[in-house]
């Protein structure tokens, strides 16, 4: 009962926060408005990553203690959140935002003391040990997840619901292991369903529209890959790293395919472009209900497998190798996604012609 309440206090707290800076919002020019990429109607208000993060911290301060690595937490958290504000509303150039995330990311690396020094047995015949070199690689982990949330926040609600199907994964993750950490995410859970109200316009257009922004992308990706951290690292061993890539798999398979994509036409990695999966989706004729949905289901099947898994001890090295063949997969598809893509055209056009010869 008492962390049903805490979960409903932060709920509210999410939707008053959205009410309340929402008309500050516009006089501060902190709003998204439409360009060649963004197709949405008017200035929306960027303040869903704020709301989240005054309705996390709000509760989490009364109903959270877990000592130093927590107030650590908190304060890379505010950090990435000024980070993500100031690119909101200044649109910030890639140089500035990766030196500020490896200076935030160091806060959990060398201030909590926390960082990957194993991959643990993926390779079948050894450990895969990482050692001091663990604490670069997941600096460089924490600024992948941070962007691979930014670079998914494409459509509306997209990034709030593969953040949710993360963050109840974690918090299962860590309840089964009996560790205090399991109420943060679901913290973050209730305080994005507040926030998806209004993003998705819920139950009807009553709740007006507002995005997540840049800081609340980052917030979530720096608070998912914190957690994953915390479970995957030795000394806890909630879970193993290897359950962490499909925890984020769709996040971080997009965010890994369209870098490629980018690098392979000699552009730059961190350029904006429209085509992302969710875009893929939208050009081959789907909705964006049907694209939110098809991809929050893809989500979701990713992530049980990876806790099925787990829960079952399942060889680390079968475990990595089925996410590889699931990501080589899906690199394959991209490469011929226009092919599938006229195909899937045809057929609707061919099913249409079907329907109208038989109303006939």
């Amino acid at each position: 009962m008492y962390l049903l309440l805490a979960c409903l206090t932060v709920f509210a707290l999410t939707c008053f926060s959205i009410k309340t800076l929402h008309p500050l919002a516009h006089k501060v020019g902190l709003v998204d408005l439409p360009n060649n990429r963004k197709h949405h109607v008017g200035s929306v208000p960027l303040i869903g990553g704020v709301s989240i993060y005054l309705g996390v911290l709000l509760v989490s301060s009364f109903v959270i203690n877990l000592g130093q690595v927590f107030n650590l937490y908190l304060i890379s958290t505010a950090l990435v959140l000024f980070l993500g504000v100031l690119d909101d509303r200044y649109d910030l150039s890639v140089r500035v935002r990766l030196v500020a995330q490896v200076l935030i990311a160091s806060i959990l690396v060398f201030g909590a003391e926390a960082y990957l020094t194993s991959f643990g047995g993926i390779l079948y015949f050894f450990e895969f040990k990482l050692g001091i070199v663990g604490a670069f690689v997941t600096i460089i982990a924490v600024i992948g997840c941070i962007n691979a949330f930014n670079m998914v926040d494409g459509i509306d609600g997209l990034a709030g619901v593969l953040s949710i199907v993360a963050f109840a994964s974690l918090a299962l993750l860590f309840y089964m292991a009996g560790s205090p950490w399991f109420m943060l995410p679901l913290l973050f859970v209730a305080a994005i369903s507040g926030y998806l109200l209004f993003n998705l316009s819920l139950p009807f257009s009553a709740f007006t529209k507002v995005f997540m922004g840049d800081a609340g992308s980052m917030l979530i990706g720096l608070t998912i890959v914190w957690l994953l951290v915390l479970g995957a690292e030795s000394s806890r061993d909630i879970f193993s790293p290897v359950t962490a890539l499909y925890i984020i798999a769709i996040p971080l398979m997009d965010m890994a395919a369209i870098m490629y994509r980018r690098m392979k036409k000699g552009l730059s990695p961190f350029k904006p472009d429209r085509d992302h999966l969710h875009h893929i989706f939208q050009r081959a004729g789907y909705s964006r209900l049907h694209t939110l949905i098809f991809i929050s289901l893809a989500a979701i099947i990713m992530a049980g497998a990876g806790i099925l898994g787990e829960m079952f001890d399942t060889p680390e090295w079968l475990m990595f190798t089925s996410f590889m063949i699931i990501f080589a997969v899906y690199n394959l598809v991209l490469a011929n996604i226009w092919k599938i893509v006229r195909q899937v055209r045809r057929y609707k056009v061919v099913q249409r012609r079907k329907a109208k010869q038989a109303s006939v």
